[in-house]
């Protein structure tokens, strides 16, 4: 996938529009990387006993690492991470890490849910793993050129 050079312009996107899918892969060693920079060091983000012993069926992402990676279909498609001026999600679903060399992978689409009369645009954000969405709403709201 190519990443986008320009802004694209308010005037070029309507309703509907499809962005480029993304497919990300999420390995143990990115749960290492990032509990070491955000000191979330939660044994549920690399030990498979605790994280059974939390109820869950193994190693899961950090939330807020599977937020950030998720909201590169945005940043990649506007070409300036600046231009998204909001970004939430509800967290649905865990994304568990196998312990692996291929780790997780996620699949993530977005369109263009509504746009404003004030160059901004709603990107509704779909990411999915093991066939089910992990958030129960994502969505960027973006300012375009």
């Amino acid at each position: 996938m190519s990443i986008a050079t320009t802004l694209p312009r308010y005037g070029d996107v309507e309703k509907g529009l499809q962005l480029p899918s993304l497919e990300l892969r999420i390995t143990r060693r990115d749960l290492v990387r990032y509990a070491g920079v955000s000191t979330d060091c939660n044994t549920i983000h690399w030990s498979d006993r605790a994280a059974k012993a939390a109820g869950l069926p193994g190693v899961v992402a950090h939330g807020l690492l599977t937020m950030a990676m998720v909201a590169r279909i945005v940043s990649d498609w506007t070409g300036d991470p600046a231009a998204i001026i909001d970004y939430q999600v509800r967290f649905g679903r865990p994304v568990v890490v196998p312990d692996d060399d291929e780790g997780a992978t996620v699949e993530v689409t977005a369109k263009i849910g509504e746009k404003r009369d004030d160059n901004t645009v709603r990107v509704d954000i779909t990411a999915r793993f093991g066939g089910q969405s992990i958030f129960g709403r994502a969505y960027a709201i973006v300012r375009l050129a």
